[in-house]
């Protein structure tokens, strides 16, 4: 399984925000910069961010990105699908049969790996960094 470079610089766009003091508005040039990624691709990724209610958004001189109220409920699995959205992984089987035990394998796999990833919370990968500084 892959998912699109853009879930990748949002999951770390997101923790370098969670990093940051929660009043501090961070603009979108040193986010872009912090990744070595284009202003204008990074906008795009939090706008959906911005968008699933996850960042806000501040405009003028002052303005750029925080992470909203109530950060601390949102999990990796949140940030992956305000990205990516909510597709299965194995969508059908080759023969449509809703009892082919090859899909309902990886669907349990898959079903596995979501919990993990529900489960896992921004706010705990924030202190693991910190606590490694």
């Amino acid at each position: 399984m892959k998912f699109s470079k853009a879930t990748n610089y949002a999951l770390h766009t997101m923790l370098f925000l969670a990093l940051n003091p929660p009043e501090k508005h961070i603009g979108v040039a040193k986010l872009a910069e912090k990744q070595d990624v284009s202003t204008t691709y990074l906008s795009k990724i939090l706008t959906k961010l911005v968008k699933a209610g996850m960042v806000e958004s501040i405009s003028g001189a002052n303005g750029g990105y925080k992470l909203k109220m109530g950060w601390e409920d949102i999990s990796i699995l949140d940030i992956i699908e305000a990205i990516e959205g909510q597709n299965p992984l194995f969508d059908y089987c080759l023969n449509h049969n809703p009892e082919c035990l090859i899909q309902k394998a990886i669907e349990s796999a898959e079903e596995k790996m979501l919990d993990e990833l529900r489960s896992r919370k921004l706010v705990e990968i924030a202190n693991e960094v910190m606590s490694l500084n």
